[in-house]
């Protein structure tokens, strides 16, 4: 009689434990998505907190010790340099990119992750409460004075500007780069995570 061998076809259970044990051995892009996601936000909010940190130790200090031509001049420049496509990416596709990373934390059921993504959002947007109803309203107000060759109380605008703008500058900084320590913190607990696992 001949030898038949009988070939078992995997149960569906046996096969999912498989492919899991495969997943785990060779991550695949969809497992490192999360981390990319994660760390261009932590670079996004990084470069924000770099430029306002920036603002507040070198160039704000720099500008109210010159006279009162020099800061209203400069700063009028700034004002319209800053406004430019590489800034409100930065600015917007920072919190873009950590609201998906917070969804993709909190379907892998990483919560602590998730909360730490949640502070970092959270602080982001006091920093842009601050931009939007403090420092643009008065970006507008110094750029309408006019050419500073022109303005008639060149130290009154000066004086109305720079105090309120230097004051709120250093409220944003510290928010910023709290949100950016927050996200830094929550791509470290992703790399923890994914070396246990």
């Amino acid at each position: 009689m001949p030898n038949s061998t009988t070939i078992r076809k995997p149960a569906d259970g046996d096969r999912r434990a498989l492919e899991d044990r495969a997943t785990m051995n060779n991550p695949t892009s969809a497992d490192r998505n999360p981390s990319i996601v994660l760390f261009a936000a932590v670079i996004a909010m990084g470069l924000l907190a770099g430029l306002f940190y920036g603002s507040s130790v070198a160039v704000m200090p720099a500008l109210t010790a010159a006279d009162d031509r020099t800061l209203v001049d400069a700063m009028q420049q700034m004002i319209v340099k800053i406004e430019n496509p590489f800034f409100f990416l930065t600015l917007f596709g920072a919190p873009a990119l950590g609201a998906f990373a917070l969804v993709q934390a909190r379907r892998s059921g990483s919560a602590e992750i998730a909360r730490w993504i949640v502070a970092g959002l959270a602080l982001y947007t006091v920093m842009v409460i601050v931009t939007f109803a403090v420092h643009f309203p008065l970006n507008d107000e110094l750029l309408n004075a006019g050419d500073p060759d022109r303005i008639e109380d060149l130290a009154a605008v000066r004086d109305d500007f720079v105090t309120p703008w230097v004051a709120w500058d250093i409220v944003r900084t510290l928010a910023s780069t709290a949100a950016f320590g927050c996200l830094a913190w929550a791509l470290l607990l992703r790399g923890r995570l994914g070396r246990a696992a």
